[in-house]
């Protein structure tokens, strides 16, 4: 699984703290690449994939999160959330990025903070 694509990446990071919905997901994601547009299915495309390999899934029962601005549960709506193996795929790639920043320091290809 190792390197994740970028996009995979920020869905994970995105889900880290709560589940989210899917347009929640493209917000959040966009904002974090700096506006960049992300194409829907491309989008759709990567929670699917991230679903079947279990990195996702579904959040199920219980209210689910407001989210900032919105009026609370929509059931419409599906909710997504790490899985234990989608943590720990985030801590690894977040581990190997960490790991590259600190080479290209030690290189002096990056100033140190």
């Amino acid at each position: 699984m190792m390197p994740l694509k970028p996009l995979v990446f920020e869905v994970l990071l995105a889900l880290a703290d709560e589940p989210r919905h899917g347009w929640s997901l493209v917000r959040d994601v966009e904002a974090r690449l700096g506006g960049e547009m992300l194409l829907p299915g491309n989008f759709y495309r990567t929670l699917r994939r991230l679903l079947a390999e279990g990195l996702i899934e579904e959040a199920r029962g219980g209210r689910r999160p407001k989210d900032k601005g919105e009026e609370g549960d929509d059931p419409r709506r599906r909710y997504f959330q790490l899985t234990a193996q989608g943590e720990r795929v985030a801590r690894a790639e977040a581990r190997r990025l960490e790991a590259l920043v600190s080479d290209r320091r030690v290189r002096k290809l990056l100033k140190a903070r």
